[in-house]
């Protein structure tokens, strides 16, 4: 494809260097909770400003490994509608009970009027989600109405790596923040996650619970109801060497949306606007089409006609109208059902070039020409 949707980058150097740490734990037999882990912890740390980092197998279990260390059981988590499956899942395995909340249009986070609306005597957290990597500048409103209700905020910054808002980073708004470093992210380790905190209990919680509630490493003596949530060596090795390109990621990521701002006006596109202070590592480019595009038949148009995949939505469906969910009758969230259905995810990565990006905002005015052209027809 000319213009993938993601692209993962690891520089070739990095790739030799990678293969012969992994070419050590392999010889040394210690694949697992090692000096990789740590050091990559410590390093996560000083990028999300906290005390603590833990590493854990996925962003998934970095959720559930928090709202396992605050309690939700048999209690209720205010979980923004338009969030990945896997943040109200995580609440739910945990014992909790979900109450999806609506969404904010102009940054795509948690409503914070509903979410206050929604806060109870059994409410035992409020979730906050980074929706393509935009820290909303509404935060502040959330950790005081958290602050005033007795619970935590916790962040879902999966997307979110290195973004900040007025300088203050991702992982460090939260009593507990969870990330991933799943493939299509803007670092990854192959599988992995991490949680980032200040709190000590959180901190030795989350140790515990990631390896089988286990009271120590060497230790068969179990305190937690825990699981397998550890993150191998080599995982952890190939996280360090992301990490130290984070910053020039994200710096290309910002050229690229430059370009897409300076390009979608004239065609009748709409971006997700960035407030001051913001600092996005643009995980996701999110624009809105004009009212009335068939998203569907615009994808597939920009794919076999310009050989642009325009990337997964953020989200295609809002979770209260998944299945899985269903019994939890939300009722009627209607703006985030408006905006999941609409808007569309730009192609962005590391390693597109400033000529990739003119082509794509080329290819999508054409496509969306093409599109009223067949509709009128």
């Amino acid at each position: 494809m000319r213009v993938p949707p993601a692209k993962i980058h690891i520089p070739e150097e990095d790739r030799r260097e990678i293969l012969a740490h992994i070419d050590e734990c392999l010889a040394s037999g210690q694949l697992t909770l090692g000096k990789h882990g740590a050091a990559f912890e410590d390093a996560f740390a000083q990028t999300a400003g906290t005390k603590h980092a833990i590493a854990v197998s996925s962003g998934t279990s970095a959720l559930e490994i928090i709202f396992r260390a605050i309690g939700v059981e048999g209690g209720e988590v205010v979980v923004p509608t338009n969030t990945f499956f896997a943040t109200p899942a995580a609440v739910q395995h945990a014992g909790g009970i979900v109450r999806f909340a609506e969404c904010d249009p102009a940054t795509y986070a948690i409503d914070v009027d509903h979410a206050r609306a929604l806060i109870n005597d059994r409410t035992r957290a409020v979730v906050v989600v980074h929706i393509g990597g935009l820290i909303t500048p509404r935060i502040g409103e959330l950790q005081k109405m958290c602050a005033d209700a007795g619970i935590p905020l916790i962040e879902d910054a999966a997307h979110a790596h290195g973004s900040t808002l007025n300088g203050k980073p991702a992982g460090s708004f939260g009593l507990a923040a969870a990330f991933s470093f799943y493939p299509t992210k803007v670092i990854t380790s192959g599988e992995g996650g991490m949680i980032s905190t200040s709190d000590d209990r959180i901190n030795e919680e989350a140790r515990i619970y990631r390896d089988q509630g286990k009271a120590g490493f060497t230790s068969n003596f179990h305190t937690r109801l825990g699981n397998n949530w550890r993150l191998s060596e080599p995982h952890a090795i190939i996280g360090r060497y992301q990490l130290k390109r984070l910053p020039e990621f994200i710096a290309a990521r910002q050229r690229i949306a430059k370009i897409y701002d300076r390009g979608l006006a004239s065609i009748g596109v709409t971006p997700l606007s960035m407030p001051a202070g913001a600092s996005s590592n643009y995980y996701k480019y999110i624009a809105m089409p004009p009212v009335g595009v068939d998203r569907i038949a615009l994808k597939k148009r920009l794919r076999e006609t310009f050989d642009v995949g325009l990337s997964g939505e953020v989200y295609e469906a809002p979770c209260h109208l998944q299945p899985v969910f269903g019994p939890l009758e939300a009722g009627t969230l209607p703006v985030a059902e408006e905006l999941c259905a609409r808007h569309i995810c730009l192609p962005v990565s590391a390693v597109m070039t400033d000529d990739d990006a003119a082509y794509v905002v080329d290819s999508l005015g054409k496509a969306l020409a093409e599109e009223r052209v067949a509709v009128e027809a």
